[in-house]
């Protein structure tokens, strides 16, 4: 037998044995965790709808997500979860953009103020043009949007301050500014609020560049004020519901989640003792599933996917003895379990409404 570089991998290293011959259930791309998370590790989650299973999940199972943007006491359960109270750590909803990231970090500190304020629906609503699907209906006044505003990037700011570990899915590519200062908006004016005009708003599509220096300018800032905090990138393996390219979308979706995936390797290569890049894209995507951790749309991913990512988060990242719901099999489901799946897929997503009813 001849000697080369291959014979000595270990066995995740190859396909045959770390996919072909395993259980769907014993994929596992992690290998090995680059730090642990502590139960008491204060952890602050943001990013596309994808991440808000995350934080669901870290929730649940008894660590701390730290949430600083929280209800009035005497407001009910249900309708703090309609308003979007504890989806993520602060009420910013869905950031699905490196860029939106980086915007939001500097709207916090104040050190830059939109020029665009409001915008308003046919009813005559207020939304926040930055946050357009956090308050269902619309603000009655702009004072009141403001005033609420003001208290979100209070919190947001101080949920950077407080913590100490950061998971941010990244989950698109596409989005579209302002041409007036260069705001980002996390939906397409006119979708949710507001009205389109090409002469005031620009599609942009971001590079590998533009992705990695959002986010190494997002840590350098917030390590000058919050030094020791570890980050944990992942990729959303959500498709786009649509794309304003030129393209069909699944080349659109093929470039975005590329990009992604690049960029959240070359960022965690530069600090690899406080910067990880956890594979639940792989996880979800990966073609040993034979697509079963997709509902019905083949977007929404399922429980059962969840369940996948979330086992293998808390084997690698923590020292807890949390496996999460042990209900992965090696079959694919029925229609009927695919019915009852496809129920328990609730995320708030702007997104997807940029495919509604067309």
């Amino acid at each position: 037998m001849r000697d080369h570089p291959y014979v000595a991998q270990p066995g995740y290293a190859k396909w045959s044995k770390a996919v072909t011959r395993a259980r769907i259930s014993d994929v596992d791309p992690v290998v090995q965790g680059r730090f642990l998370v502590g139960v008491d590790d204060k952890v602050v989650t943001a990013g596309s709808c994808f991440a808000q299973h995350i934080a669901r999940r870290l929730s649940a199972s008894g660590f701390n997500f730290h949430v600083t943007e929280k209800p009035h006491p005497l407001i009910a359960p249900e309708i703090a979860e309609t308003y979007n109270f504890g989806v993520f750590s602060a009420r910013y909803g869905n950031v699905y953009t490196s860029r939106q990231l980086l915007e939001l970090l500097l709207r916090a500190q104040g050190s830059f103020e939109p020029l665009e304020s409001h915008w308003l629906d046919d009813a005559g609503k207020f939304y926040d043009p930055y946050r357009p699907a956090v308050h269902p209906g619309g603000f009655a006044s702009l004072e009141e949007l403001m005033q609420d505003r003001d208290q979100h990037l209070r919190a947001t700011l101080r949920a950077f301050e407080e913590m100490d570990v950061f998971i941010f899915t990244l989950g698109l590519t596409e989005g579209w500014i302002s041409l007036a200062d260069g705001a980002n908006f996390p939906s397409c004016p006119g979708v949710i609020a507001g009205e389109y005009d090409p002469d005031r708003y620009q599609f942009i599509n971001l590079s590998v560049e533009q992705v990695v220096s959002d986010v190494l300018e997002f840590i350098r800032n917030v390590r000058s004020f919050n030094p020791t905090f570890r980050m944990i990138l992942t990729v959303s393996p959500v498709p786009l519901a649509a794309t304003a390219t030129d393209q069909h979308v699944l080349t659109a979706t093929s470039y975005s989640k590329a990009v992604l995936r690049v960029a959240a390797e070359l960022i965690s290569a530069t600090d690899p003792e406080r910067i990880a890049y956890f594979p639940s894209y792989e996880i979800i995507t990966g073609n040993f599933s034979r697509g079963a951790y997709y509902a019905a749309d083949l977007r929404n991913v399922l429980e059962s996917g969840v369940d996948h990512v979330m086992k293998l988060f808390f084997r690698h990242y923590t020292s807890a003895d949390v496996e999460g719901p042990n209900n992965l099999n090696n079959t694919l489901p029925s229609v009927h379990e695919l019915d009852q799946m496809n129920k328990l897929v609730r995320v708030q997503c702007e997104e997807a409404m940029l495919d509604a009813g067309l």
